[in-house]
């Protein structure tokens, strides 16, 4: 367990109207801010890109994550260096700082810095100006992957076990890929949904293994519209989660060609879009 991902707090804990002082533990929360370093009119500038919430820890594959599911970039190639910033004047706050340099045959598009970027570590789409303005071209879906039906069921289980933070604090979203024999494969953990699956995808982009067409992505909340977004971006073909889909979350994933299975039960569990990959 990272230990910068909790922090130990004392709550009053009550039973049978009786309070008892009791030690306890907390996701921790923290501001990451991404800093983008590239060329622009044959000078090499610095700016701020994003700041978003997050639980410390794979800020790297956050990082990474984020940029791939937004088009910043296409590949691990693109990144000339990326690390924690070390030019941040007070020593604590360095880790909170990542910043990223970019290839200098890689052009950005000057528009990116004025999507509002803000984020908050429960909706990744709030403060966007608009939903056209984080929608990325991605290829439909035309994956072949079959996937039995018991075997879906039997993923949320196999995701609380390895889920060491949550164990813990209860807190945090966690975003799995599993194999086509349902074993799991990555794991993240983070108070954000969002910032769970862009480290997922991170981690994947960092070792240059997307797409991730032969993978099922496994979230333990509820899908939103910019979760099937990324999951697009990364070629996934199959998203599984334990919660309800959104209205925008299964027009995507019919549009994109993804199999969408929501309210995922032990003994059930409802597909809203592209069902022919599920067989009894």
């Amino acid at each position: 367990m990272n230990k910068s991902s909790v922090k130990p707090h004392e709550v009053n804990k009550w039973i049978d109207q009786k309070s008892t002082p009791t030690p306890d533990v907390l996701a921790v929360e923290e501001p990451l801010e991404i800093r983008l370093n590239y060329i622009q009119n044959s000078a090499r500038i610095e700016r701020p890109l994003s700041v978003t919430m997050r639980t410390p820890g794979h800020d790297m594959e956050l990082t990474l994550g984020f940029l791939y599911s937004e088009g910043i970039i296409n590949q691990y190639s693109d990144i000339k260096s990326i690390r924690h910033c070390e030019t941040v004047e007070k020593e604590e706050e360095k880790e909170n700082v990542v910043k990223v340099v970019i290839e200098d045959t890689i052009e950005i598009d000057q528009d990116t810095f004025q999507r509002n970027f803000y984020t908050t570590s429960s909706c990744g789409v709030c403060g966007k100006s608009s939903i056209e303005a984080i929608e990325i071209q991605c290829p439909v879906n035309s994956s072949t992957l079959l996937i039995d039906a018991q075997l879906i069921t039997e993923l949320p289980q196999k995701l609380r076990k390895a889920q060491t933070v949550f164990q813990f604090t209860g807190g945090l979203h966690a975003s799995a890929l599993f194999d086509s024999e349902g074993n799991i494969k990555i794991l993240r953990e983070d108070v954000g949904r969002h910032n769970a699956l862009d480290k997922v995808v991170g981690a994947r982009l960092f070792n240059e293994s997307l797409p991730l067409e032969n993978e099922i992505l496994l979230l333990s909340g509820r899908t939103s519209f910019e979760l099937v977004q990324k999951a697009a971006r990364a070629g996934i073909s199959i998203i599984c989660a334990v919660g309800a889909p959104s209205s925008l979350a299964v027009e995507l994933a019919e549009k994109q060609g993804i199999t969408l299975i929501g309210f995922l039960k032990p003994t059930s569990f409802n597909v809203y879009s592209h069902p022919k990959r599920i067989r009894d």
